[in-house]
């Protein structure tokens, strides 16, 4: 088995009611877990699979299609299955804070490249959103997000001009918006509302975040609204499916005479 030193030791257990298959997907995750297997790293062919634990090839292809939809591993055709990167988990649906504090929480260094930066006039969905006149004056600030260097986010973010133009002096390479937006009470973003849906890479992500069309994107339309409740910012993001996942909490209400 080459280098798959892990493996030599580990047998499944065929006396208990627990399948096969998910008895091999779990020592693969562990394999995973424990840094056996960094990403990047190919692992044991089917054959070696089948070979090293006396399983049938259904049982070995079963276990490695969960764990590429699973997001685990991924395959390259006539290569072999290899180790996914881990994917950055994001909790700012149930948080409002920066970027960077978000990827620095997750032990990350961010990054940002500003792809466009202007004053334009404002469409219809834009307008809708902000509570404006169609027609009227908006900033359109165009991101590209980055973790460790590695590219994981496009966000297209749109700001009424009236309250906002202060924010065309501001180099958002280095200056987080939401930072510079606190410097007004007018300005400071306090509620977000949020819907978020999957959908397939489009020109723009094969473009800059190495994304291949029709791969995976989570979609993210978000308001951030002052403490008067105006709209102050309307973003479109776009999340590379492979890198991210998104966590919520939810609480039950608490019924009267519980």
């Amino acid at each position: 088995m080459g280098d798959h030193q892990f493996f030599l030791d580990k047998k499944l257990d065929k006396n208990v009611p627990i399948p096969l298959y998910f008895q091999l997907k779990e020592l693969i995750i562990s394999a995973i877990r424990d840094g056996q297997y960094k990403s990047g790293s190919m692992l044991p062919t089917e054959m070696e699979l089948i070979e090293q634990f006396q399983v049938s090839r259904t049982t070995v292809r079963q276990a490695i299609i969960e764990l590429v939809q699973e997001g685990w591993l991924y395959r390259v055709k006539s290569k072999g299955t290899f180790v996914s990167a881990p994917k950055i988990k994001q909790d700012f649906m149930q948080k409002l804070e920066t970027f960077r504090e978000q990827m620095e929480r997750s032990g990350m260094t961010p990054g940002t490249e500003v792809l466009e930066f202007r004053i334009e006039e404002a469409a219809s969905e834009i307008a809708d959103a902000l509570k404006i006149t169609e027609g009227t004056k908006v900033i359109y600030l165009y991101r590209r997000r980055f973790a460790n260097d590695e590219p994981i986010l496009l966000a297209e973010t749109y700001l009424p001009y009236d309250l906002c133009g202060f924010i065309m002096e501001h180099d958002f390479s280095k200056e987080s918006l939401y930072e510079v937006l606190r410097e007004t009470e007018d300005t400071e973003v306090l509620k977000i509302w949020r819907r978020v849906e999957a959908v397939g890479a489009v020109e723009c992500d094969a473009r800059y975040l190495n994304m291949k069309m029709g791969e995976p994107v989570q979609l993210f339309h978000s308001i951030g609204s002052n403490a008067f409740d105006r709209p102050i910012e309307y973003s479109v993001a776009r999340y590379r499916g492979d890198r991210n996942s998104f966590e919520v909490t939810v609480y039950a209400e608490k019924k009267n005479g519980s």
